[in-house]
């Protein structure tokens, strides 16, 4: 087996590879990171608004010296980990709409040990989660949907030797609003916006009901996010404009952010997906980092994803879902699908999985043939006494002295 010889050999990289140490500040700006990606995995969702969709995963990187912590007091060894998984599914009121309920949740962080279910709960550990839910609503008449709900926000630990004090519970509320292939996210925090983001997805999908080939499949997907942050007690907004755009039949994309004012380009990524579907897909892609001391801070790499595993190394989704981590293999096991009908297909694919059917269509010349014989085997009269008599047609055998002979009616 081609394939497990090539997992076995980046399982055995995985254990070797060493990234940078994880600074303590990445851990603490998780919760900001969580929700905003639960957000954009909500709004690519609603781009159907009904039918079905499933996303778990479990982040596992073997090695405690792979994603190692940076805090004052040194290196330490542990484990950073992931869980997540996001549940969306929908109802038919009648015709044109649909009501739909979804949840997601991530749980992420460091600890000194690994763990499955129950943390160790080290000295230097720092574990946190989000917990999104909400309502749907869709009509396909006129091709629009609303969804609001709400963002939990808690920290369930996070050691007083390393990290500030946080708030333990913080509870956000979020909505989102599309019409055809505009739409607009928002959450607030109390009375004050933290991400604001406007989409415009003019991609033709046939998943959505548009064309499957032609030059509405070249039309770029953009979306535009507002993000507000904190710095030295005051606000300090910036925006981040990301730019999808397929280049070749829907399964060879580009994918470039910028931030604004200040910082420009942010990151690149080159996509392909052996189908359109996107249930499986390669992905190279390059990150610059905040610090800009020349090419040397651009962190180049690659993922390879499939159905229910993810292999990645240094890519940007890695970079900025794993705390910073850099310069090693980081490996997914997961299951991530969406169902609208009949159709499959994965996260933000423009067509569905191909299903294969067969259909049994009849042979009427066989059919016919066969009345035919079974008319043909013989008939039915009635003799003098009034019993059946079956005179058969064809060719009979008789036997005769223990000699076979062969005659015809």
């Amino acid at each position: 087996m081609k394939i497990g010889k090539i997992l076995l050999l980046l399982a055995m990289v995985a254990g070797v590879a060493f990234a940078d140490p994880i600074p303590t500040e990445a851990l603490t700006q998780s919760g900001l990171v969580m929700r905003d990606r639960q957000l954009r995995d909500i709004g690519l969702v609603m781009r159907g608004g009904r039918g079905g969709f499933v996303d778990i995963g479990y982040t596992y990187t073997p090695s405690s010296e792979q994603l190692q912590l940076k805090s004052k007091y040194g290196v330490h060894d542990g484990f950073a980990f992931r869980h997540h998984y996001g549940i969306f599914g929908s109802w038919a009121l009648d015709s044109v709409s649909h009501l739909g309920f979804l949840t997601w949740f991530d749980r992420v962080g460091w600890d000194a040990q690994d763990f499955f279910f129950f943390p160790h709960y080290g000295d230097f550990a720092h574990i946190s989660s989000s917990f999104t839910w909400g309502f749907s609503y869709t009509n396909t008449k006129y091709d629009v949907t609303a969804a609001l709900g709400l963002q939990h926000q808690n920290l369930e630990l996070a050691s007083h030797k390393v990290y500030p004090n946080e708030s333990d519970s913080l509870l956000f509320y979020w909505a989102h609003a599309r019409y055809k292939n505009v739409s607009l996210q928002a959450s607030f925090y109390r009375n004050t916006f933290q991400t604001i983001r406007l989409s415009l997805d003019l991609e033709s999908r046939s998943l959505y009901g548009g064309v499957s080939s032609g030059y509405k499949t070249f039309l770029p997907n953009l979306s535009a996010t507002i993000y507000r942050r904190k710095t030295n007690g005051d606000d300090d907004n910036f925006v981040r404009l990301n730019w999808e755009q397929n280049l070749y039949e829907q399964v060879l994309y580009a994918d470039v952010s910028f931030d604004f004012p200040d910082d420009g380009f942010r990151s690149a990524a080159l996509k392909f997906y052996p189908v359109p579907s996107r249930l499986l897909g390669i992905e190279a892609s390059c990150l610059r980092r905040q610090e800009r001391s020349g090419a040397k801070d651009l962190l180049w790499g690659g993922a390879i994803d499939l159905f229910f595993l993810r292999l990645g190394y240094n890519t940007v989704f890695d970079y900025e879902n794993m705390f910073h981590a850099k310069g090693t293999l980081i490996a997914e096991i997961k299951v991530s699908m969406g169902k609208i009908g009949r159709d499959h297909f994965g996260r933000g694919a423009s067509q569905p999985a191909p299903m294969v059917t067969t259909e049994h269509k009849p042979d009427l010349k066989k059919i016919l043939k066969a009345r035919a014989e079974q008319q043909n085997l013989g008939s039915t009269s009635i003799d003098a006494q009034g019993n059946k008599v079956i005179e058969a047609k064809g060719i009979r055998y008789e036997k005769v002295d223990g000699s076979a002979t062969q005659g015809g009616n």
